[in-house]
């Protein structure tokens, strides 16, 4: 697993590079277009490259015209999959603490219940990566009662931690 993320951030990191090319490239069509509809002259350090970007140009539409961000890259795919969530709880939960993850349970779509019992939270996650699981929900308890959730995205592991408290 220490090799897929190792993989995973030199990725995005070379996707990061290219972004940066991309906007350079971006940016001088950009240049050649204005100069092409306003009818002013195209700028002296386009001259050379003026043939070849004026080609790119005429074969782009308004999708293409944009260079597209790797930032939000893992959520690309979002409208066609649906995420799939991994609800657990602490280790040895009471009553209340299992009922209302049930309920959360409802709450999300396409989540799925795991009783915790004495696994590590990098183990939870490992076994997350390894089935495919878009995020990790693991709710704590304070004497019974639900105190806080923590909502992890995978798979490079952004956490969101909230508080929660019943009135």
């Amino acid at each position: 697993m220490h090799r897929r993320n190792i993989r995973l951030r030199r990725e995005y990191l070379y996707r990061k590079s290219l972004e940066g090319k991309e906007r350079l490239l971006y940016e001088k069509k950009r240049k050649i277009r204005e100069a092409l509809e306003e009818g002013k002259p195209i700028p002296t350090e386009l001259r050379n490259e003026e043939a070849a970007l004026r080609k790119e140009i005429d074969l782009e539409d308004e999708i293409t015209a944009v260079p597209r961000s790797t930032i939000d890259d893992e959520y690309a795919n979002a409208p066609e999959k649906d995420p799939k969530i991994l609800l657990t709880t602490s280790r040895n939960p009471s009553a209340p603490l299992t009922q209302f993850v049930k309920e959360l349970k409802i709450v999300f779509p396409n989540a799925q219940r795991m009783n915790r019992g004495g696994q590590v939270i990098s183990e939870i996650i490992e076994t997350c990566r390894s089935h495919d699981f878009t995020d990790v929900i693991l709710v704590h308890e304070n004497r019974g009662v639900p105190d806080g959730i923590v909502i992890s995205h995978l798979p490079l592991v952004q956490l969101l931690t909230l508080d929660c408290s019943m009135w």
